[in-house]
């Protein structure tokens, strides 16, 4: 009987320490780039679980603005994301590289977030946005 209590309690700290590494291993890297191709890429994107890679405007303020585009993307470590811009953005236009989840919405697989909604919104790890910014060239 100890034996089972043991290994219980060992597989349960063992899937807590993996869901930790999952929130702490979020991110997104990605370098200023040329956009008039009108796509969007992110070098490397990790993420707990699938979701989205969205494209905000924003500003020296960084605050999200409206989406111009997003992608779909997997659980684990995806390089090379390409969000296909749904609007026109000039050389110098400040972007930032969100992750998005796939959670809240009505249809599973496909993005229903509006600026300032909860479906599909943004994911947070210690109360900060799972983010970078570039600048378009």
């Amino acid at each position: 009987m100890k034996k089972s209590a043991i290994f219980i309690v060992g597989t349960l700290s063992l899937a807590a320490s993996s869901a930790f590494a999952q929130q702490a291993m979020q991110g997104v890297k990605a370098i200023d780039q040329d956009v008039s191709n009108g796509i969007v890429s992110a070098d490397t994107v990790m993420a707990a679980k699938n979701g989205w890679l969205v494209i905000h405007r924003t500003d020296a303020a960084m605050k999200p603005g409206p989406v111009v585009g997003h992608a779909p993307i997997r659980a684990g470590t995806t390089n090379d994301v390409a969000a296909i811009l749904t609007e026109d953005v000039k050389p110098g236009d400040m972007l930032m590289l969100m992750v998005h989840a796939e959670d809240g919405g009505m249809k599973k697989g496909v993005f229903e977030y509006t600026l300032g909604a909860k479906e599909d919104g943004p994911v947070r790890v210690d109360d900060k946005l799972v983010m970078t910014m570039i600048k378009a060239q």
